[in-house]
Protein backbone atom coordinates (compact mmCIF):
# COMPACT_ATOMS: atom_id res chain seq x y z
CA UNK A 1 0.00 0.00 0.00
CA UNK A 2 1.32 3.41 -0.97
CA UNK A 3 1.12 5.92 1.86
CA UNK A 4 0.45 9.63 1.68
CA UNK A 5 3.61 11.63 2.14
CA UNK A 6 5.57 9.82 -0.55
CA UNK A 7 6.31 11.13 -4.02
CA UNK A 8 5.03 7.85 -5.43
CA UNK A 9 1.59 8.54 -3.91
CA UNK A 10 1.42 11.96 -5.55
CA UNK A 11 2.68 10.59 -8.88
CA UNK A 12 0.33 7.62 -9.12
CA UNK A 13 -2.82 9.33 -7.84
CA UNK A 14 -2.27 12.88 -9.12
CA UNK A 15 -2.50 14.33 -5.62
CA UNK A 16 -1.26 17.78 -4.73
CA UNK A 17 2.52 17.40 -4.37
CA UNK A 18 2.61 19.61 -1.27
CA UNK A 19 -0.27 18.29 0.88
CA UNK A 20 -1.64 15.17 -0.89
CA UNK A 21 -5.17 16.22 0.14
CA UNK A 22 -6.80 16.70 -3.26
CA UNK A 23 -6.38 15.70 -6.88
CA UNK A 24 -4.66 18.17 -9.18
CA UNK A 25 -7.04 17.15 -11.95
CA UNK A 26 -10.55 18.48 -12.44
CA UNK A 27 -11.80 15.03 -13.48
CA UNK A 28 -10.20 12.05 -11.70
CA UNK A 29 -11.11 9.73 -14.60
CA UNK A 30 -8.09 9.73 -16.92
CA UNK A 31 -10.13 8.12 -19.73
CA UNK A 32 -12.38 11.16 -20.05
CA UNK A 33 -10.14 12.36 -22.88
CA UNK A 34 -11.60 15.86 -23.06
CA UNK A 35 -10.52 16.48 -19.45
CA UNK A 36 -7.43 14.28 -19.21
CA UNK A 37 -4.99 17.18 -18.78
CA UNK A 38 -7.27 19.80 -17.22
CA UNK A 39 -5.92 20.72 -13.81
CA UNK A 40 -7.01 23.12 -11.09
CA UNK A 41 -5.11 26.41 -10.88
CA UNK A 42 -4.19 25.75 -7.26
CA UNK A 43 -4.87 23.35 -4.40
CA UNK A 44 -7.96 24.28 -2.41
CA UNK A 45 -6.39 22.82 0.75
CA UNK A 46 -2.87 24.34 0.83
CA UNK A 47 -3.17 26.91 -2.00
CA UNK A 48 -0.20 25.47 -3.93
CA UNK A 49 -0.08 26.86 -7.45
CA UNK A 50 0.19 24.00 -9.97
CA UNK A 51 1.39 26.00 -12.95
CA UNK A 52 4.62 27.31 -11.51
CA UNK A 53 5.31 29.37 -14.63
CA UNK A 54 3.81 29.76 -18.10
CA UNK A 55 4.30 26.59 -20.14
CA UNK A 56 5.57 24.77 -17.04
CA UNK A 57 4.34 21.36 -18.16
CA UNK A 58 6.21 21.44 -21.50
CA UNK A 59 9.05 19.70 -19.67
CA UNK A 60 6.76 16.77 -18.96
CA UNK A 61 6.95 15.88 -22.65
CA UNK A 62 10.46 14.52 -22.02
CA UNK A 63 9.15 12.41 -19.14
CA UNK A 64 6.26 11.25 -21.36
CA UNK A 65 8.74 10.08 -23.99
CA UNK A 66 10.61 8.02 -21.39
CA UNK A 67 7.41 6.50 -20.02
CA UNK A 68 6.22 5.67 -23.53
CA UNK A 69 9.51 3.90 -24.29
CA UNK A 70 9.26 1.97 -21.00
CA UNK A 71 5.72 0.78 -21.81
CA UNK A 72 6.71 -0.10 -25.40
CA UNK A 73 9.69 -2.15 -24.21
CA UNK A 74 7.54 -3.88 -21.59
CA UNK A 75 4.90 -4.74 -24.21
CA UNK A 76 7.56 -6.09 -26.55
CA UNK A 77 9.26 -8.19 -23.87
CA UNK A 78 5.97 -9.66 -22.67
CA UNK A 79 4.53 -10.36 -26.12
CA UNK A 80 7.62 -11.41 -28.06
CA UNK A 81 9.95 -12.91 -25.48
CA UNK A 82 7.58 -14.33 -22.86
CA UNK A 83 4.54 -15.28 -24.95
CA UNK A 84 6.50 -15.98 -28.14
CA UNK A 85 4.39 -14.07 -30.67
CA UNK A 86 5.64 -12.96 -34.09
CA UNK A 87 7.30 -9.56 -34.55
CA UNK A 88 4.16 -8.21 -36.25
CA UNK A 89 2.00 -9.27 -33.31
CA UNK A 90 4.53 -7.76 -30.92
CA UNK A 91 4.32 -4.50 -32.89
CA UNK A 92 0.52 -4.48 -32.54
CA UNK A 93 0.91 -5.21 -28.83
CA UNK A 94 3.17 -2.18 -28.50
CA UNK A 95 0.75 0.08 -30.40
CA UNK A 96 -2.23 -1.23 -28.42
CA UNK A 97 -0.43 -0.75 -25.11
CA UNK A 98 0.54 2.82 -25.97
CA UNK A 99 -2.99 3.71 -27.12
CA UNK A 100 -4.63 2.23 -24.02
CA UNK A 101 -2.06 3.69 -21.61
CA UNK A 102 -1.93 7.14 -23.26
CA UNK A 103 -4.10 8.93 -20.66
CA UNK A 104 -2.04 7.48 -17.81
CA UNK A 105 1.26 8.27 -19.51
CA UNK A 106 0.20 11.89 -20.04
CA UNK A 107 -0.92 12.31 -16.43
CA UNK A 108 1.96 10.42 -14.84
CA UNK A 109 4.47 12.45 -16.84
CA UNK A 110 2.93 15.68 -15.53
CA UNK A 111 2.84 14.26 -12.01
CA UNK A 112 6.50 13.24 -12.19
CA UNK A 113 7.47 16.62 -13.61
CA UNK A 114 5.77 18.67 -10.90
CA UNK A 115 7.10 16.34 -8.18
CA UNK A 116 10.64 17.11 -9.34
CA UNK A 117 10.09 20.71 -8.26
CA UNK A 118 7.70 20.47 -5.30
CA UNK A 119 7.98 18.30 -2.19
CA UNK A 120 5.53 17.05 0.40
CA UNK A 121 5.12 19.22 3.51
CA UNK A 122 3.49 17.41 6.43
CA UNK A 123 2.52 20.75 8.03
CA UNK A 124 0.35 21.58 5.01
CA UNK A 125 -1.34 18.17 5.16
CA UNK A 126 -2.92 18.86 8.54
CA UNK A 127 -6.66 19.56 8.50
CA UNK A 128 -7.69 23.20 8.27
CA UNK A 129 -9.19 24.78 11.38
CA UNK A 130 -12.00 26.87 9.89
Amino acid sequence: MIKKGTKLYSILFGACPKCHQESMYINKNAFNLADTLKIHDHCSHCNTKYRLEPSFFYGSMYVSYGLGIAFAVAAFVISYLFIGTSLMTAFFAIVGTLVVMMPFIMRWSRNIWINLFLSYDSKLAEPKND
